[in-house]
């Protein structure tokens, strides 16, 4: 017999039937609880129900075979910043002034999020639910950047990029670890701290009326790459032959996956798993020279080739958004705040580069790759402030992979490892240098630095 789907994701149990009859009233199929994981860096292939042979992510695995697990999902960008603010906004990234990564350096920061920018947990809150951040913001560090001002209604977490240390949470010497806006010192692996202050949120707000959206972004597994000793001792100990950077790396991804089993029991244990729509993704493609695995793809993160922007996305609403499905439909980070604002029927009059894909999570018919899809990514260094961009419509996909290499084109469907550019001279390479033109004409017109 099938599993259920309550029993396929079960990490806890309850104590009986009853229980589940019980559970929260406060959110709804129409207007259910919401937790958006997003973590950082994780490679298309690195969970074991993906293409990772290596690695052990039973919770995830889970997540992604009781719900929809999407097969050409996309973030908006190859780093950290705009995928976010294309994630918090439905708007390509440059359009809301993160081209590139906002940095404590100012001469190597690349972003302004701007401030009049409508942002989800301000969206959400018009269907009256309470709004909360748990992690890695990296889109300001100070006002009018900051997540309290930007519609959280409570925030838990880390202000910068990367941390220098995941047990001292210091970047550059800055204490960036937050509540709300009171700085503080937690003690801690940064993925335990983070598990548990998600964990603590959900069960505060279980018997609350209204239904809760909580963003919980990890900076797991972005390097550097330092799980606990136990984690890193227990892979070296069961994978045989594998080397010290890759066993790291799987260590810091299971303890990860750890955490996220952890945040889900949460649900299970106050009893709004059923009424819980789970939504999981990282910001962009996992770093090669970190040991990270891509799945048979080109590219790493920072690059415009497949293996820098392709990333793994599930989602999860039992008797909604369930089933154990797969879907083909190509997908990003920025088609989950109009998705989300059509779950819950929040109308959005302003304009937004994203499509709600909740046809398409139904089960139901939808083509969402009739469209042009964009990604930017600005940077200092050797690119000197210069940009790459990619533009795809269809199969079809143009990148300059960095902004000194040429255009290139590529059919995806029929050559998925970019190895072999296509002909410019056609019409389709016509039609998508222009639509690559246009969208960097419309972004212009967007500051991208603080006045």
């Amino acid at each position: 017999m099938k599993k259920s789907i309550v029993a396929l994701l079960s990490v806890g149990t309850f104590a009986s039937q009853a229980d589940l009859v019980k559970a929260s009233a406060s959110a709804t199929a129409d207007k259910p609880n919401i937790l958006l994981m997003l973590v950082d860096d994780l490679g298309w292939g690195d969970l074991s129900c993906q293409y990772a042979k290596d690695v052990q992510t039973p919770n995830l695995d889970k997540l992604f075979n009781a719900g929809v697990r999407m097969d050409n999902f996309y973030a908006n960008s190859s780093v950290s910043s705009p995928s976010r603010a294309a994630l918090m906004t439905g708007r390509f990234p440059d359009m809301v002034g993160v081209p590139g990564v906002i940095r404590t350096d100012h001469e190597n920061s690349w972003g302004y999020f701007m401030p009049t920018a409508i942002t989800l947990p301000t969206m959400l809150k018009k269907a009256g639910y309470r709004t909360a951040h748990v992690g890695k913001w990296h889109l300001g560090l100070e006002s009018p950047s900051l997540p309290n001002e930007r519609g959280f209604d409570f925030f838990h977490g880390f202000l910068g990029d990367m941390m220098d240390d995941y047990y001292t949470h210091l970047r550059h010497g800055n204490n960036y670890m937050r509540l709300n806006r009171e700085v503080i010192e937690p003690q801690g692996h940064a993925t335990d701290i983070f598990s548990d202050w998600a964990s603590d949120y959900i069960k505060e707000n279980a018997s609350k009326r209204e239904p809760f959206f909580l963003y919980l972004a990890y900076n797991a597994p972005h390097n550097p790459v330092q799980p606990p000793e136990e984690w890193f001792e227990k892979v070296k100990a069961r994978e045989a032959g594998i080397s010290e950077k890759r066993a790291k790396l799987v260590a810091l991804i299971e303890h990860l996956d750890d955490g996220v089993g952890r945040v889900i029991k949460t649900l299970q244990e106050t009893r709004q798993m059923d009424n819980t729509l789970i939504i999981f993704s990282s910001d962009n493609g996992g770093a090669l020279d970190m040991g990270a695995n891509n799945g048979p793809v080109r590219g790493t993160k920072q690059e415009m080739y497949e293996g820098g922007i392709k990333v793994v996305g599930a989602f999860y609403l039992k008797g909604v958004i369930d089933g154990g499905r797969r879907s083909s439909n190509v997908a990003m980070l920025a088609d989950i705040f109009p998705t989300l604002c059509d779950l819950v029927s929040i109308p959005v009059p302003h304009e937004i580069d994203g499509i709600s894909i909740l046809p398409s999570l139904k089960g139901e018919e939808q083509n969402t790759g009739d469209r042009i899809m964009y990604w930017i990514r600005r940077e200092g260094g050797n690119s000197v402030g210069m940009a790459q961009h990619a533009v795809r419509y269809r199969d079809y996909k143009l990148l300059h992979n960095t902004p000194f290499e040429p255009l290139q084109m590529f059919n995806l469907k029929e050559d998925p490892l970019e190895a072999n550019p296509l002909e410019k001279r056609s019409d389709m390479y016509s039609r998508l240098n222009k639509a690559m033109r246009l969208r960097i004409q419309a972004a212009g017109s967007v500051p991208w630095e603080k006045k």
